[in-house]
């Protein structure tokens, strides 16, 4: 039998009832909900107010329900961009791509990914991030001495939550040398590969605006995924903050 199921409790709801009205509170726009959550509250407490989803994504559209994202500015495919010789599989999942106490100004990362058929955020997305560090260095520069396979330097995996966002703290890396020219060096950046079922792979790079060798680096010159920056103060010290948000388009 089931009657276990559907056995009711002092209040005269079902296990099932008291389940949706922990769920759904008394906004949960039944009845049932409602008086659930007065019967259920002890004497003299009332319920916490709704909090608002500070993931939101209803702000980013605009009047036409386009996706305002940044720093693209245009709703499109992102960019496409080389993969690069550092790519290594299998980064750890974290929120952190640098080791503790890394050197570097601290900078924090936050933006959406989006489906271009959609115009909606992509929920599930991976992300793999890597990066040069303060010096313009990746943990594989010296084919000499390599890392271990487990120790994975300057780079992390990411899964987007229900609206498409994700967040990461990081440094800024650094610019380097490609060739021995005075301007044969690549911007600073950091790689991206973005993965979501139904969706193509994208492979791109993130640059940052007001770096002198934009222009003349081949990638960088031709892309508008170049952010800006925006300091934010706190109790403890400041901190850099960008947004860059990507569009998939489908598989």
């Amino acid at each position: 039998m089931h009657v276990d199921r559907e056995k009711k409790d002092m209040t005269g709801m079902t296990r099932r009832q008291v389940v949706q009205c922990g769920l759904f509170g008394a906004a949960g726009g039944s009845a049932v909900g409602a008086s659930a959550a007065v019967l259920m509250l002890p004497e003299g407490i009332s319920a916490t107010a709704a909090t608002p989803d500070v993931h939101g994504y209803e702000s980013f559209l605009d009047r036409r329900g386009i996706p305002r994202i940044q720093p693209a500015g245009k709703f499109e495919p992102s960019f496409r961009d080389i993969l690069g010789p550092f790519h290594v599989g299998g980064a750890p999942f974290r929120g952190k791509v640098t080791p503790p106490l890394e050197p570097g100004d601290l900078l924090v990362m936050r933006g959406r990914i989006w489906g271009f058929d959609t115009k909606r955020p992509v929920s599930g997305a991976v992300l793999d991030v890597w990066q040069a560090d303060a010096r313009g260095k990746y943990d594989m520069t010296d084919p000499k001495h390599p890392p271990k396979h487990t120790e994975f330097r300057n780079r992390i995996r990411l899964i987007t939550d229900e609206t498409g966002f994700y967040e990461y703290e990081t440094i800024r890396p650094a610019a380097y040398r490609i060739g021995s020219g005075p301007l044969d060096f690549r911007p600073a950046h950091i790689h991206y590969m973005v993965q979501a079922q139904g969706y193509g792979k994208l492979i791109t790079q993130m640059y940052f605006k007001g770096d002198q060798f934009n222009r003349t680096d081949r990638s960088a010159s031709q892309s508008n995924l170049i952010i800006e920056t925006q300091p934010v103060k706190t109790a403890h010290g400041t901190y850099d903050q960008g947004t860059f948000d990507l569009v998939l388009a489908r598989g």
